[in-house]
């Protein structure tokens, strides 16, 4: 689990911002919101980062996604620049270090992993184990004149020279250690809890255009056990079904679906073509709807687009609520109604065990909903004059902006908390009509 996450110098985020998972005092909401991984931490299940459009809110999740798949996909040789963009409204941007600091939890410990890079390099990298007290697990150093990389391990962690070296030659001067060790036939209780955290618990970001069905058909699929859940959230939802399969299903091949294939995948198209027939096997998505004592199936195409949405969530949260996840949502609001979103969060919320979700939204009405949120996991993303993004928390204004008796919706709505737009009057000047 995420405990602490920060950023600097990445995307909109110049100078160095903080993003807590750690619980206040209050224990508004204690039962079903806060997890407790020891016997002294208490860690938020869920935040929300509100922000006007490009105000960088998005970029606080992209950070963390980021972080992920320079672990899991480094570059391979070492002239490959590392996939991300500094903050661009500066002097010598690009030669200026990105410096990205995670407190996480993985197998009931605590670390902390810090990395400093730019697109060329990894310059420093370290991770500590927080367990009982902060011992350093590892410390990488990058020789940027020779291009290599030299590691160097703490005290209490047993590796031989010979491994250590194995383990400096896959970390090219342009990948993590992380990545290194996937890549070694070595053993370290530390190094794998560390790959387990970014690898197994973080997910990818989902964006309002993520297509999440293949993901909930494989679940389908492949977790049996998951099927009665997923029908189970269907049906929490008010939808009238009472099945889902999926069929196979024989699709006549004509010219104009060839014509529709893309060039790269007309060779596999064609090997999948039925001979003689000129058929192709495909599977169709299908749920069954009771109504009145009737049962009637319908194809996932002829379904709203709010049923279709929720289907697709219902397997992020079948999984959220039967493993650990940590998941990243931009615009958690997109694509679903109001009440089928708070009832997703609910669900989430009462039902997960060591699961995270950090999403951005526009929906200022959820503030309204005091059982959805407390005011340690709201979160505002906001421009400053230099074009960089700031980023603070509800329960950094004292009482003389927002009370606890007072309307966190209205404040808001009215500008008292910022990260909103500052939008100006709607008359358009030179747009042709007379004084």
């Amino acid at each position: 689990m995420i405990s602490k996450f920060t950023v600097e110098n990445f995307g909109s985020i110049k100078d160095r911002v903080i993003l807590s998972m750690e619980a206040d005092n209050s224990t508004h909401l204690e039962d079903y919101y806060i997890v407790k991984p020891n016997n002294k931490d208490r860690l938020l299940k869920m935040a929300f980062i509100y922000g006007a459009n490009a105000s960088g809110k998005t970029n606080i999740i992209k950070a963390i996604t980021f972080l992920r798949a320079f672990v899991l996909a480094a570059p391979r040789v070492k002239n490959q620049e590392i996939n991300f963009m500094p903050f661009l409204f500066q002097e010598n941007a690009l030669e200026k270090l990105s410096r990205f600091e995670v407190e996480f939890y993985s197998d009931q410990t605590k670390y902390l992993y810090e990395i400093s890079l730019t697109r060329k390099a990894v310059h420093s990298e370290r991770l500590y184990n927080l367990k009982t007290r902060k011992s350093l697990v590892f410390e990488r150093v990058s020789n940027l004149n020779s291009e290599t990389t030299v590691i160097t391990f703490g005290s209490t962690v047993k590796i031989s020279k010979t491994d250590r070296e194995i383990l400096e030659a896959n970390t090219l001067w342009n990948n993590s250690v992380l990545s290194g060790y996937l890549k070694t036939n070595l053993e370290s209780k530390d190094l794998q809890n560390a790959v387990h955290f970014f690898t197994q618990y973080l997910g990818d970001i989902i964006v309002p255009n993520t297509d999440l069905m293949g993901f909930t058909n494989n679940l389908l699929k492949n977790n049996s056990f998951l099927k009665p859940s997923i029908i189970e959230l269907l049906q929490k939802a008010d939808f009238k079904i009472s099945d889902v399969s999926i069929e196979n299903v024989k699709i006549q091949v004509t010219e104009e679906l060839r014509s529709l294939v893309p060039n790269k995948f007309k060779e596999i198209f064609e090997e999948n073509v039925v001979r003689g027939a000129n058929e192709i096997e495909a599977q169709q998505l299908m749920f069954k709807h009771t109504v009145e004592g009737h049962t009637y199936n319908l194809p996932f195409d002829m379904e709203s687009e709010g049923t279709k949405r929720y289907y697709e969530f219902s397997g992020i949260l079948s999984s959220l609520i039967h493993s650990s996840a940590g998941l990243m949502i931009d615009e958690i609001e997109s694509s679903l109604h109001p009440d089928l979103l708070k009832h997703f969060l609910l669900l989430y919320l009462v039902n997960s065990k060591n699961s995270q979700i950090i999403c951005t939204s526009h929906y200022r009405e959820f503030l309204m909903e005091k059982d959805l949120f407390r005011p340690d996991a709201v979160w505002f993303a906001e421009k400053q004059e230099n074009g960089s993004t700031d980023l603070y928390s509800l329960v950094d204004f004292d009482t003389s902006v927002i009370r606890n008796t007072s309307s966190v919706y209205n404040a808001y709505k009215i500008g008292k908390l910022g990260a909103v737009p500052e939008l100006s009057d709607p008359y358009i000047n030179g747009n042709g009509k007379e004084d």
